[in-house]
């Protein structure tokens, strides 16, 4: 199945080359699609002379439905087409008799339709719209989805990114988008075009150490190197605000997660290894080789026991209200490196 991401590029792809549908509805807890995919829209849909007497844009909380199916139903002054876009949809309460339009809808208008934080739940009106449209619903990525949007936006700039880079950004900045593409386009407009992301980039751009993160966490207790461990955890204590513990045990439930894997795969050589745990190259096996000399299977089954129940005291749940995300990370590495 294609990520998120994956569909969000085929549809900006599609829109650059000039493939629009007379109906867009873009809907979903995901704004950062919804907004980027109107802007390509607007950007592509009409030239800039254009623009003034055939595009319109209203927000949801000011519209008014016979006021807005006439604007879409009128047609294009001098230009092919007219682009009428309807933005914070969730917020106009005649959402549902959109199927008026859409039933008789005209052809040389391109509507667009945003619904944020949320779905519409008209069945009758989502089929009109994928008869003669496009509906699109963009769920908020998972973590383990983050690193490739991260590589993914960077490439479509040609740009390229180090792997630490990547693990530092999404530890940092989480799945909020909006953020992130902030972010790479700062560093992209400052370090040009076909150069490579670097964690040293990163730290002076963005601000996040290149030595105190989760990336060197996990290394650090991999290699079972206590005094990094301790340093990292007091550093994330001085700066709670950026450093919650709960990217840092979904990072360490991950790793060892793939350890056992690596304990049972049924073919245990490198290219078995690498197609196991879904890696890239065998060289990314080598943190997975030191942790097997580290931590013996049943240590492993222990250790991701421990995660879950820091995961659940990381939420609340057992512990008291005072208990510090550096205090219980201090607890749990404790347990997992003795």
């Amino acid at each position: 199945m294609a990520q998120a991401n994956d569909k969000y590029l085929q549809i900006i792809s599609d829109i650059k080359k000039g493939e629009l549908k007379p109906v867009y509805l873009l809907m979903g807890d995901e704004s950062y699609y919804i907004d980027s995919i109107t802007d390509a829209i607007v950007e592509n849909a009409l030239d800039e002379s254009e623009r003034d007497f055939n595009q319109t844009i209203i927000y949801g909380l000011d519209a008014e439905i016979s006021s807005l199916i006439n604007t879409a139903k009128r047609y294009p002054m001098m230009a092919a087409r007219q682009l009428v876009v309807l933005k914070e949809g969730q917020m106009f309460g005649d959402i549902d008799d959109l199927i008026l339009y859409v039933e008789q809808y005209q052809p040389s208008t391109v509507f667009v339709i945003n619904y944020k934080g949320g779905v519409i739940k008209n069945k009758k009106l989502i089929s009109a719209i994928e008869k003669i449209g496009a509906v699109y619903e963009f769920k908020k990525l998972y973590e383990n989805q983050i690193p490739k949007f991260i590589t993914d936006y960077l490439h479509n700039y040609s740009l390229t990114i180090e792997a630490k880079a990547v693990s530092m950004i999404a530890d940092y900045i989480g799945n909020d988008l909006n953020r992130i593409a902030g972010e790479l386009e700062k560093l992209r407009i400052v370090i040009g075009v076909g150069k490579e992301v670097t964690a040293q980039l990163v730290e002076e751009h963005i601000g996040i150490s290149k030595d105190y993160n989760n990336f060197e966490f996990l290394s650090a207790v991999i290699n079972r190197d206590l005094y990094k461990v301790n340093s990292i955890i007091k550093y994330f204590e001085s700066n709670p605000k950026n450093n919650s513990i709960i990217p840092t045990i979904s990072i360490l439930f991950n790793f060892f997660s793939n350890l056992l894997l690596v304990y049972y795969a049924p073919d245990k050589t490198d290219m078995g290894l690498v197609k196991e745990l879904n890696l890239k190259t065998a060289y990314q096996l080598k943190d997975y080789k030191v942790a097997k000399l580290n931590y013996n299977v049943f240590k492993c089954v222990d250790i991701i026991a421990l995660l879950r129940d820091y995961d659940a005291k990381s939420k609340g749940v057992g512990v008291s209200t005072s208990t510090t995300d550096a205090s219980l990370l201090r607890e749990l590495t404790y347990k997992i490196m003795h």
